[in-house]
């Protein structure tokens, strides 16, 4: 009876172990503050749920709305292959928000 019951456990907690995550999901956006008026690119990583820019820009527009920041628009949304060639040109917004 140990013999079956020991391989049949781990079998079960294999199946239970969660698998590979998903995909990660980022969006690059633009956001703007006024008086004065400021302007920010930035690149923000977003719940697996929200991959397309409808449910980005709503995941988008209370955070940046915390931090003082009015969402103008989603540039697009990515995976994390393209996450490095954006680093630069959002700088102290690469992952901020």
């Amino acid at each position: 009876m140990t013999r079956t019951v020991l391989p049949l456990t781990l079998v079960c907690l294999a199946l239970a172990l969660p698998g590979p995550a998903a995909a990660a999901c980022y969006a690059d956006y633009k956001a703007k503050q006024e008086d004065p008026l400021r302007l920010h690119y930035g690149v923000a990583e977003l719940p697996d749920n929200a991959c397309s820019r409808g449910a980005a820009a709503d995941a988008l527009r209370a955070r940046l709305a915390d931090a003082g920041w009015t969402l103008l628009n989603v540039v697009s949304t990515f995976g994390g292959d393209q996450l490095d060639e954006k680093r630069d040109s959002a700088g102290e917004n690469f992952l901020r928000y």
